[in-house]
């Protein structure tokens, strides 16, 4: 009895691994830094529903030239930081900046995306 129930296990996980590898397995991570220019830098920024970009500070070296991408792991949010003409929204989710004035930016929500919308900022610190 216990070798039909070991044998029918055991059939179901190859088939399962078969199937896994022939159809079901995820793509290969990119690596998104591939397609940057010489010298330039990517920023990714994740904003998500709980009301919280990914991190609370993101730290630059002056004089960075820094890709600015925004990815919304759920809900729909936007990016603005003022004082560097920043507002990424829509189907504007990437901008180029150079970051040569040293600084504390203040990062904000910029789509109305709930009641925890003004709650919603985090900072760019340009060392």
């Amino acid at each position: 009895m216990h070798k039909w129930i070991m044998f029918v296990v055991f059939t179901a996980a190859t088939l399962l691994s078969v199937y896994l590898l022939t159809f079901g397995l995820p793509d290969k991570p990119k690596d998104e830094t591939a397609g940057l220019p010489e010298g330039m830098q990517l920023l990714k920024v994740q904003a998500s529903n709980d009301y919280v970009f990914n991190e609370k500070e993101y730290h630059v070296k002056a004089g960075t030239t820094v890709r600015l991408l925004l990815q919304n792991k759920s809900g729909i949010h936007g990016l603005a930081i003022k004082d560097l003409n920043v507002d990424l929204q829509g189907d504007k989710m990437q901008q180029d900046i150079k970051l040569d004035k040293p600084g504390t930016y203040e990062m904000h929500c910029s789509v109305m995306c709930g009641s925890g919308h003004e709650t919603m900022k985090s900072v760019l610190i340009v060392e």
